[in-house]
């Protein structure tokens, strides 16, 4: 029996079968670098969760490695979900003038994170304080993404890990992108011991001033903290509305920091034409640390990108930090 007319038709089923799979792939990743989707040209359509059957992938964190994940911040992206359960937020200024936040978590993993969203040149430069940390982002501009790979850092983009991302239905793309950190982080929160950022915690040094609120603005973001005596926390306020979580949470940090550094163009822009400014977090330079309900003047000190802060006063006498969340706010000296 000649079999040749049959096996054309079972060539064109597979091959219908092959297009299908590459289109499913593709609507999740469209617009994607390597490092994910290069969402500062506009991200793609929504695409549907990816099933709870989804392997995690593969590889696992180096021990002691935080984790650090990139959160969308304007207004259309909050509130925020998980943002709370981080240790340390870092708030800085993209393109535009717009804020962009990274959280770090190395005590407690939410459940979900996000909305996550690409990563910056002076984001490298900070996480490197860090033993390998975990960076959790949904993309990168094509000409940052051989830094991304020189970094000494765990990249996770939905290229990488397409398991421990979904798209949330109650907003649009690129607002929607969300992450289920237990995907990237199998065995859990490394503990308090991987946050080397070169913070101390203690007593409130001597003196300070009596603040009742602190606000810091960059060219079209603001964030605002208010003392709150009832909470002993400072209530976080973004572009003039109380910040929650999407469970309803106000977000409060135990201690607030506004760090003065330079902020340069870089090499980059966006599709707009926007540059993106990078902020010099090694150095040194002038700081305030709000805690208690007070304000202390501070110098910062980074000698090396491989270390920490260390925050002093006039007399070189260490600011402890309050324990709890902090927030370390980046402004323009």
């Amino acid at each position: 029996m000649d079999t040749r007319r049959h096996e054309a038709p079972t060539r064109r089923t597979v091959l219908t079968a092959a297009l299908a799979a590459v289109a499913a792939t593709a609507s999740f990743t469209a617009g994607c670098t390597r490092h994910g989707t290069a969402d500062d040209g506009r991200a793609p359509r929504a695409t549907p969760t990816p099933t709870e059957g989804t392997p995690a992938p593969s590889g696992q964190p180096a021990t002691g490695s935080v984790l650090a994940v990139k959160i969308d911040n304007v207004a259309a992206a909050r509130p925020q979900t998980g943002l709370d359960s981080a240790d340390l937020v870092y708030a800085e200024q993209v393109e535009g003038g717009l804020s962009r936040l990274m959280a770090v978590y190395a005590t407690k993993l939410p459940e979900v994170i996000g909305p996550v969203r690409s990563v910056r040149e002076s984001d490298l430069e900070l996480l490197r304080q860090f033993t390998r940390p975990t960076l959790a982002f949904s993309g990168a501009q094509k000409k940052l993404l051989p830094l991304i790979d020189r970094a000494p850092l765990r990249p996770e983009s939905p290229a990488e890990a397409s398991g421990a991302y979904h798209r949330g239905s109650g907003r649009p793309a690129p607002h929607n992108l969300y992450l289920r950190p237990a995907k990237l982080m199998p065995d859990g929160a490394p503990g308090r011991a991987a946050l080397t950022t070169g913070f101390r915690y203690g007593p409130a040094p001597a003196g300070g001033t009596i603040t009742a609120s602190r606000t810091v603005r960059y060219p079209a973001a603001r964030f605002t903290f208010t003392w709150s005596g009832d909470r002993n926390r400072w209530l976080v306020s973004m572009d003039g509305t109380p910040a929650t979580t999407t469970k309803g949470n106000r977000l409060a940090a135990a201690t607030v920091v506004v760090q003065h550094v330079r902020v340069r163009p870089s090499e980059y822009h966006d599709v707009l034409g926007n540059n993106t400014p990078f902020t010099e977090t090694v150095g040194s330079g002038k700081a305030e640390v709000l805690r208690d309900g007070r304000s202390f003047e501070a110098t910062w000190s980074r000698p090396a990108a491989t270390g920490g802060t260390t925050f002093t006063t006039a007399d070189g006498s260490p600011v402890n930090f309050a324990d709890g969340q902090v927030w370390v706010v980046f402004a323009k000296s």
